[in-house]
């Protein structure tokens, strides 16, 4: 993959990002802030942006998803197939839950 090739799946993944996430804090902002891990002020940002101004941001030579979770206890739970798959999985939400939101500082 070149670097042109990277920096075109980065803006495409960005605006898929941007656009999802708008949507969702248009539908259901509290929700939405929980399942993106962002604080209300983001929210309220993300919600008031302009599709000019989504591409823009979008276009940034920088991922703007990341993980929410730096634990690998959180990764075994999201991934573990065994016969407890539902309680593998609210246990990792509560777990994120419980995480500080991300802030643009």
């Amino acid at each position: 993959m070149t670097p042109n090739d990277m920096m075109a799946e980065i803006r495409d993944a960005n605006l898929s990002y941007l656009m999802l996430a708008q949507q969702m804090i248009r539908a259901d902002k509290a929700t939405a802030i929980f399942r993106l891990g962002i604080s209300k002020e983001i929210a309220d940002l993300i919600e008031g942006m302009n599709n000019s101004q989504i591409l823009k941001l979008a276009g940034s030579n920088m991922m703007l998803a990341r993980f929410r979770f730096e634990d690998s206890s959180i990764l075994c739970m999201l991934t573990n197939y065994n016969k407890e798959r539902s309680l593998a999985h609210s246990h990792a939400a509560i777990l994120m839950a419980g995480q500080k939101v991300e802030e643009i500082v």
